[in-house]
């Protein structure tokens, strides 16, 4: 059979063969007592370990409170230095053109012993009537000196500008193949659901590093027991090659993590009575000691909804706990935009958006960095998402959520203001306004509007006179007013994954295995998988300490103290 080398991994060109789904409904037994919620507080144990802290009054999380930068007066964002750059699935040297419209990519890096950096797994913009995925091996390229390239990086070549644009990108090593996964059943797709049952293919793929090192897939599809539900499958039973990589490090040569997930697996929720129709955005916790959490939803308890925040335990094939949120837990999710006087502001509503890492809040550069129950805590991007006059996506709104990385998984905190990227824009606002924190932007801007005499922004073409002529001049004096226009319609962040070539002491490369993968540290830097407009993909590659500071903290439990 043919194949393609990629540097590193060799794929294989045809799409590998498909695999059983793992039968989830085999063999049935109820998971041992210990691992079911009780609301009872005595009777919780989570809730006898050790005295509690508040989220605010632990001195670990001090970091987290902390807000260095200013938000938009306009829009509320914070924009941050990291900058989205493209992606492209176009290899050199392609055996044919292509052009096929990539979108939605969910990225990790790959073991620093690997000759590419990155797995990404793309979307394909179909007619509708079909999902299509496929993956590469991928690197980033550099500009200028390379002064601050990582290690193993590139510089640009005229032929990756010419497809990435001026600031680089990721680029992919080889063709990109099709990611093949067995059909599912739809079995419980009614009214106006029924379409979905023959729509072939997953959507949403998400890729991420397990806590033991595996490398996962969780998808969207047709579902036993809803009509779509969450599945998982290790990647290496898709791609073989990655098993021979994971098997070759230098330093501890072995078979590789053993596999949670060999066969395409549906993950439930507990008891039957709470799933939905429509299963989708799942959020997969690790802990140190390798035990793997599903976060379910994020909305808090109130009178008018039926859940609020839930996750549970993964006990294997599949099934799982019941809820495991503390029944104490304090709401932390707030709607209080819904009274904002800016209209543009108001009808958001919260969605999970990403998978998860494990965050030490201390910095890998310094020595006197230690890890502890205190200081170590999960992260995420979620979304506010909010809606047009069609009731179509506006934008979303990107924030970061923390909670505890030891049980009960309390939430820490929520960014007080959304997040931008150095040249993302927000739709809602006027150009003027969203780059009203950019003081390049505004000095152009006033310069424009002293130029042409604008008092005052204007929202639709207006005729000037300039009084440093005596005649009559007319000026189209609107958006964006000689400065920065809009980057994009919306955007959204599909994975978050710890880069490529992490540093420690004295800028010395970090060779961590792939049981680390998902662990960092606050000064170690993170790529973002970004969609664009529903067709497009780029990432942004910043440090984690940028993105999560400037939180809310949220309150904590009801009580001060464990009992």
């Amino acid at each position: 059979m043919q194949q393609t080398k990629s540097q590193g991994l060799m794929f294989e060109s045809s799409r590998p063969i498909p695999l059983p789904a793992a039968n989830a409904t085999a063999n049935h037994f109820p998971p041992e007592s210990k691992f079911f919620y009780d609301l009872s507080e005595g009777n919780n144990s989570f809730n006898s370990t050790k005295s509690y802290l508040k989220p605010i009054d632990n001195p670990a999380l001090q970091i987290l409170w902390q807000c260095p930068i200013q938000a938009n007066r306009y829009t509320n964002h914070i924009r941050v230095s990291a900058v989205v750059r493209n992606i492209t699935q176009i290899p050199p040297e392609p055996l044919k053109p292509e052009k096929r419209i990539f979108w939605n990519p969910t990225i990790i890096s790959l073991p620093y012993w690997a000759e590419n950096q990155y797995l990404v797994v793309s979307r394909i913009v179909t007619d509708g009537n079909h999902q299509e995925n496929v993956i590469c091996e991928a690197n980033i390229c550099y500009l200028g000196s390379g002064e601050d390239a990582k290690a193993g990086e590139k510089p640009c070549t005229e032929d990756d500008l010419k497809l990435l644009g001026p600031a680089g990108g990721m680029r992919c090593a080889s063709p990109p193949i099709s990611l093949n996964v067995p059909p599912t059943p739809a079995e419980q797709c009614y009214g106006k659901f029924q379409t979905y049952v023959d729509v072939p293919g997953f959507h949403d793929p998400r890729i991420f590093w397990s806590g033991k090192g595996e490398p996962l897939m969780m998808v969207n599809t047709q579902s036993r027991y809803a009509c779509f539900g969450l599945w998982m499958i290790d990647l290496r039973s898709l791609l073989p090659p990655l098993q021979n990589l994971l098997a070759s490090s230098p330093a501890h040569p072995s078979l590789g993590p053993l596999k949670s997930y060999p066969t395409l697996t549906e993950l439930t929720r507990n008891p039957p009575s709470t799933r939905s129709t429509i299963e989708k955005n799942w959020l997969p916790f690790f802990t140190e000691s390798g035990e793997s959490y599903i976060h379910y939803d994020l909305s808090h308890p109130t009178n008018t909804s039926i859940r609020g925040r839930t996750f549970a335990k993964l006990l294997g094939n599949g099934f799982t706990t019941t809820n495991l949120t503390d029944p104490l837990e304090l709401p932390c999710l707030i709607d209080e935009d819904d009274k904002d006087a800016d209209p543009v502001k108001r009808g958001g509503t919260w969605h999970q958006a990403t998978n998860s890492l494990r965050l030490i809040l201390c910095n890998r550069t310094d020595p006197k960095c230690q890890a502890s129950d205190e200081n170590t805590v999960f992260f995420a991007v979620i979304h506010r998402k909010f809606p047009n006059y069609l009731d179509l996506p506006l934008r979303y709104e990107r924030y970061f959520m923390v909670w505890s990385a030891t049980p009960p998984f309390g939430l820490v905190g929520i960014s007080k203001h959304p997040i931008l990227m150095a040249n993302e824009t927000a739709s809602g606002w006027t150009e003027s306004q969203n780059w009203d924190d950019d003081p390049v932007n505004v000095a152009m801007v006033a310069a424009f509007k002293e130029k042409h005499h604008i008092a005052r922004d204007l929202l639709h073409n207006t005729t000037t006179t300039s009084n440093s002529s005596s005649s009559s001049q007319t000026t189209i004096s609107q958006e964006p007013y000689g400065g920065k226009p809009y980057w994009a319609y919306f955007t959204y962040t599909v994975s978050i994954a710890y880069a490529w070539g992490r540093s420690g002491m004295d800028g010395a490369e970090v060779r961590d295995e792939v049981g680390d993968k998902n662990v960092g540290y606050l000064d170690d830097e993170v790529v973002l998988g970004i969609g664009i407009d529903d067709m497009g993909q780029g990432f942004a590659r910043a440090r984690v300490g940028e993105l999560v500071g400037c939180l809310r903290s949220c309150g904590g439990r009801a009580y001060g103290s464990a009992e």
